[in-house]
């Protein structure tokens, strides 16, 4: 919760508002998205990570981004993920830097309960989100057709095997 007011922040900017399915617009909303990450975390089927840079002087670093491992469950191959970046951290390597990390560490916890492979969906026009995928290994797949309102254009999917980890 201590992320909230950061989160209303970051969450001002349009371009990431042009790519994220949760829109944060004030305090009570930042707090149910982070409330809904907590959830996931307690169901164990999502798992969020807010990315954060060390501030000198401070307890707490800045908010960057936030990365995610999501439809997790026991016996199935695949999950996916997700990430999205503070428009002041961007260009600097930290979508891809945050996103090996999660890699990492889905395929080291998750391995005995089946997960051979990730999964990353981004929208045909979010070139962006494209470079983090290759420059994270994941491999383009296929074209997705869109499928509205949480997903209103084509998409890309890239996938990374626990095997190329």
């Amino acid at each position: 919760m201590e992320d909230v007011a950061a989160l209303v922040e970051v969450s001002r900017d349009p371009t990431l508002r042009q790519w994220v399915n949760s829109v944060v617009d004030d305090d009570a909303d930042a707090a149910r998205w982070v409330q809904a990450q907590q959830q996931g975390w307690a169901a164990g089927n999502r798992f969020g990570f807010a990315v954060l840079e060390a501030q000198p002087g401070s307890v707490r670093g800045q908010l960057l981004g936030n990365v995610a491992l999501k439809e997790v469950a026991y016996g199935q191959p695949a999950a996916e993920v997700g990430y999205w970046t503070a428009a002041h951290a961007r260009g600097r390597g930290v979508a891809s830097r945050a996103l090996e990390a999660l890699t990492s560490w889905a395929f080291d916890t998750f391995e005995a309960d089946g997960l051979e492979r990730l999964e990353l969906l981004h929208q045909v026009d979010n070139l962006a989100s494209c470079r983090v995928a290759q420059k994270s290994r994941y491999d383009f797949d296929t074209i997705l057709p869109a499928a509205p309102p949480s997903f209103p254009r084509d998409g890309h999917l890239h996938i990374r095997r626990r095997t190329s980890a």
